[in-house]
């Protein structure tokens, strides 16, 4: 009964919206810029799920989809993708010169308006690949309030501002307006930003649905929608929510899909909604950075407290995972005693101490991030070159996307894995199954074999307290004081700004 109901409400909003995709003729005025435009979503039978549906599989690999239209070749060089000059400009001041493999593959055929299915690698470039294709595309428009022209979705808070943050400077030079929507921050300036108009939208699941829910947002404009880490969206529950979301887009509009891993778990995204995809996988899932070393550490129980400890107090910064939020505060705690800047990142915390603890850590205020995985994804530190599972995960994908903070875009760096004895059966199982061949080495805690892999040294043992770093505040001018800008003005200033400069 369900699923007939779902094919008839399927075939209706076809045969209302259907006619020519996002950029042909009769649609956007956009399509004779870029070139050809996608195929036409309403002819394609697979999308009416129901009948077509196939039961559920086991986690794993799946068969990628084939492309009917063949794509367009890669390009070597940005300026021969025939964006805005605006964009290649900013290229230029932000120093990105040469395109990624994922970038000159991909952007040739998504600034033509093709779904695409892009998988590589963390740090291989996949943001921009979607972002330069949504900004081009999107430029010389402008959104009415509380309805976005593009969408991209991400599963946390922290590659939310990841992808803000990438794209801002490109934004503002094809004067968009950028927000960013995830929770554990205002929901009403969030609101309000909406209300002022805003082009592109990078959110989290649940809190978009918040608004739009609360009538703040509306997506039946959004004609260029991304699905960033689709895979981790899957394991994290959100299917439902992205498929509902996903549905309130404009059907005939693209849609693209980028992830580190590919697997059964996004099988029904591609199905039912991509449309003749451009396929370009840069590196096989399990497949592994050739500039990361991998080393699995053997340790007694009675002897890895002392041995994290030390790695903690090496020169340099260096991320450590382990399962669970009390774990990781109590490491946190520890490590401070012993005299090590140590800063804890779990979804305990609120946005602004995450905010303020991934900033630590990036200047280098805290040397030591102790997290769960709630910062497996999302968060690039240039020349991170120690990540150490204190606790081994238990999924390779995990372990795939823990490892993936060091040895991002070129660099070189380590993944270390502490094993005790009843640990190692599963993570021989784990290794093999990442596609991971690790060096292993028994050490103890003060050996030169544990100094020579993480630069493990004797922590001070002075506690430390980490502080917020200050600010100097501005002074302001003697003809400026006594004076107040009107309350109302406040607001609608703070509106303007946190929609063009997605404060998240």
């Amino acid at each position: 009964m369900n699923r007939t109901r779902t094919n008839d409400r399927s075939s209706r909003t076809r045969s209302r919206t259907g006619g020519p995709a996002f950029g042909a003729a009769a649609g956007s005025e956009r399509g004779s810029r870029f070139g050809s435009s996608a195929p036409s979503r309403s002819a394609d039978p697979r999308r009416s799920g129901g009948s077509g549906r196939r039961p559920a599989s086991v986690p794993g690999e799946f068969a990628l989809p084939k492309t009917i239209t063949p794509a367009l070749p890669a390009v070597e060089a940005f300026a021969d993708l025939g964006m805005p000059v605006e964009l290649l400009a900013a290229l230029g001041a932000q120093g990105v010169t040469v395109p990624f493999p994922i970038q000159s593959a991909t952007l040739p055929n998504t600034l033509a308006g093709r779904d695409v299915l892009g998988r590589g690698r963390t740090g291989s470039g996949k943001t921009l690949a979607f972002g330069l294709a949504l900004l081009a595309r999107t430029a010389g428009q402008r959104a009415e309030p509380r309805q976005p022209l593009a969408l991209v979705l991400v599963p946390t808070r922290e590659l939310a501002q990841q992808v803000t943050d990438a794209l801002t400077p490109y934004a503002r030079a094809v004067k968009l307006r950028l927000t960013t929507v995830v929770g554990g921050m205002s929901i009403g300036k969030q609101a309000g930003a909406l209300r002022g108009g805003a082009e592109v939208v990078v959110a989290t699941p649940g809190r978009l649905k918040d608004l739009i829910d609360r009538g703040e947002c509306r997506l039946n404009q959004v004609a260029i929608t991304v699905l960033d880490e689709a895979d981790q969206m899957a394991d994290m529950g959100f299917m439902p929510q992205v498929t509902a979301l996903l549905d309130q887009v404009r059907p005939e509009g693209q849609r693209m899909l980028f992830s580190a891993t590919l697997d059964r778990n996004v099988d029904l995204l591609v199905r039912r909604y991509l449309t003749d995809p451009v396929v370009h996988s840069v590196d096989p899932s399990a497949g592994a950075v050739t500039t990361m070393e991998h080393h699995v550490l053997h340790v007694h129980g009675a002897d890895k407290h002392r041995t994290t400890t030390e790695i903690a107090a090496r020169e340099g910064r260096v991320m450590m995972f382990l399962d669970t939020k009390h774990a990781v505060d109590r490491l946190t705690q520890d490590l401070l005693n012993s005299g090590v800047r140590a800063a804890a990142l779990h979804g305990g915390k609120s946005q602004p101490q995450r905010t303020r603890t991934l900033a630590q850590f990036k200047t280098g205020h805290v040397t030591v991030l102790v997290a769960t995985n709630v910062a497996a994804r999302g968060i690039h530190v240039d020349n991170l070159d120690l990540v150490v599972n204190v606790d081994p995960p238990t999924d390779p994908k995990d372990y795939l996307h823990r490892g993936g903070r060091t040895a991002r875009a070129g660099e070189s760096g380590s993944v270390v894995t502490l094993v005790t004895p009843h640990q190692r059966r599963d993570v021989i199982r784990l290794m093999q199954a990442a596609g991971i061949t690790p060096q292993t080495t028994q050490v103890r805690a003060g050996e030169e074999a544990l100094n020579r892999i993480t630069g493990a040294q004797a922590p001070s043992g002075i506690p430390v307290v980490i502080t917020a770093p200050v600010v100097a505040r501005a002074k302001r001018s003697a003809a400026s004081r006594g004076r107040r800008r009107p309350a109302s003005s406040d607001r609608r200033v703070s509106v303007r700004q946190s929609a063009f400069d997605a404060a998240a």
